[in-house]
C-alpha cells in the first residue's frame, strides 16, 4: 500500500471485559457496530488517503460492516498479533510508502474528524503527537500490597487516548528498535520516548472514551444522542 497519509485501524481485540462471546468491536452503539463507527470517521477525515484494518476477522468485517456501511477510501486488511504493539508492526510492513500514519483503537468510536486533522497537522509539524486529555483524578501511585505511596502532580498527567500519528519512518525506527532490545511498551508513544524523541500532545477530548466495559456503552450512546446522531 502506498498512501502518503494512511490510517491504522486496531480491530484485533478479544474484548473480554464486555463479557459474551462477541468481540466488543462489534457490538452495536447507535444500531452500528462500534467499528462501523470508527472507520466512518476516518473516511470522512480530508487527510486520510487510505486505511488498514488490523484483524482476523476480514470476513466478518467486509460482509456485516463494509458492505452495510461501505467507505470511500482504499482499505487493505492485516492480521492482528499477541500484543498490541505486534498488530502495529503487522500493519507498518504491510505499507510500501507512507509519509504520515495515523493509529486508532477501533473501540474508540466517538472520535471527531478535527481531532483526527489536527493529529496529522502536529504530527507533520514534530513528527510525533498523540491525542489525550489532562486528568480529572488525583492519581495514585500504590505498592505491591496496595497501599499509597505517592501522589503526582495532577498538572502534569494526562490520560492518553488515540489517535497517535507519527511520520511513518520516525515510528518505525522506533519499532525496529523496540524489536531488537526485546521491549513491549504500552503504546506507540513510548517507544518513541525511550529512544528520546519528542513526543506532542494533543486534546482528544473527554468524550472520545475506549469502549471496554458494558457501562462504556451506556455512556457512548448518551454522547451520540447528545450530538444528535
Amino acid at each position: 500500500m502506498k498512501y502518503p497519509i494512511i490510517g491504522i485501524i486496531l480491530a484485533a481485540a478479544k474484548g473480554l471485559r464486555m463479557g459474551g462471546s462477541v468481540p466488543k468491536q462489534y457490538h452495536e452503539l447507535a444500531g452500528r457496530p462500534i467499528l462501523a463507527h470508527s472507520l466512518e470517521a476516518f473516511d470522512r477525515a480530508p487527510s486520510i488517503d487510505a486505511i488498514v484494518i488490523v484483524s482476523a476477522d476480514k470476513k466478518t468485517i467486509k460482509e456485516d460492516i463494509l458492505q452495510r456501511w461501505p467507505i470511500s477510501k482504499p482499505v487493505n486488511f492485516v492480521l492482528g498479533g499477541s500484543e498490541r504493539q505486534d498488530s502495529v508492526w503487522n500493519a507498518l510492513n504491510a505499507i510500501e510508502s507512507c509519509k504520515i500514519v495515523v493509529i486508532h483503537d477501533g473501540v474508540r468510536p466517538l472520535i471527531e474528524v478535527p481531532v483526527i486533522e489536527e493529529s496529522i497537522r502536529v504530527a507533520q509539524e514534530f513528527g510525533a503527537a498523540i491525542a489525550g486529555m489532562p486528568s480529572k483524578d488525583t492519581i495514585k501511585i500504590v505498592d505491591d500490597k496496595g497501599f499509597s505511596i505517592k501522589t503526582p502532580d495532577r498538572n502534569t498527567l494526562w490520560a492518553i487516548q488515540t489517535p497517535q500519528t507519527f511520520k511513518f519512518n520516525l515510528l518505525k525506527e522506533a519499532h525496529i528498535k523496540a524489536k531488537q532490545d526485546v521491549y513491549i511498551g504500552t503504546d506507540d508513544s513510548s517507544l518513541l520516548e525511550r529512544i528520546n524523541y519528542p513526543v506532542k500532545l494533543i486534546e482528544g477530548g473527554y468524550d472520545n472514551i475506549k469502549i471496554t466495559t458494558p457501562e462504556d456503552l451506556i455512556i457512548a450512546s448518551e454522547i451520540l444522542k447528545f450530538r444528535g446522531k
